[in-house]
């Protein structure tokens, strides 16, 4: 509840404003309607996320398994965060022993786990830095690994990462945008999908995430 507060009251605060006579004023009304709109947008991502999470947890979301290449799926996520990345010249490094490892998984769900990952790798990485993601196979699974040299998180923080809501440094988190359940629901999914995820991090050193993937 206090997550979906904060972009309510800010609507609230921009429509008294504006009905109080910041309509009138061409330097307010545009201005107030489009912060308006960014707190809609928040609202609506709580609200998916927590659907998401509800589902994963209460274990009514059907996963629709399919075989596809893990490599293919990685580079286009990186092709659509470049910006992102170019903006701290971060660069993006994909390590991986062929370009064809396959994977039986919900294409949609990992997806939203790969994309998560490195944009928070990206949204506390340093300027100049680096993100790894490093594939490795076996007979059974694929291990994927995405580490970074970026701020890092204190040890403290750690045991409680994935834990719902939980920020490591609420104003910053805040100000980057994040809902708070992202952590959570990639931990759902990759367990989910009978699989594992844990991370690792050394305070101003950067962090490191490792999960695996079922192969077909």
């Amino acid at each position: 509840s206090h997550e979906l507060k904060t972009p309510i009251f800010n609507i609230q605060g921009y429509i008294s404003t504006l009905i109080d006579g910041g309509i009138n004023d061409p330097k307010i009304n545009i201005d107030y309607l489009k912060r308006a709109d960014k707190s809609v947008d928040r609202m609506i991502h709580i609200i998916d996320d927590l659907e998401t999470i509800s589902q994963l947890e209460s274990g009514t979301l059907s996963l629709d398994i399919e075989n596809y290449n893990l490599v293919e799926q990685i580079h286009d996520i990186i092709s659509q965060i470049e910006i992102m990345a170019s903006k701290k010249n971060i660069k993006i490094t994909v390590k991986t022993s062929s370009d064809k490892i396959k994977v039986a998984t919900d294409r949609f769900r990992i997806r939203q786990v790969l994309a998560n990952l490195l944009t928070n790798s990206l949204k506390y990485g340093k300027d100049n830095g680096e993100t790894t993601v490093n594939m490795q196979e076996d007979k059974e699974r694929v291990t994927i690994t995405i580490s970074d040299n970026g701020i890092g998180i204190e040890s403290k923080h750690l045991p409680r990462l994935f834990e719902r809501f939980y920020r490591v440094d609420k104003g910053r988190s805040r100000e980057q945008g994040g809902t708070g359940l992202g952590l959570s629901i990639v931990k759902h999914i990759i367990e989910a999908h009978n699989q594992n995820i844990s991370v690792s991090s050394e305070f101003g050193k950067g962090t490191t995430f490792v999960f695996t993937l079922p192969k077909p």
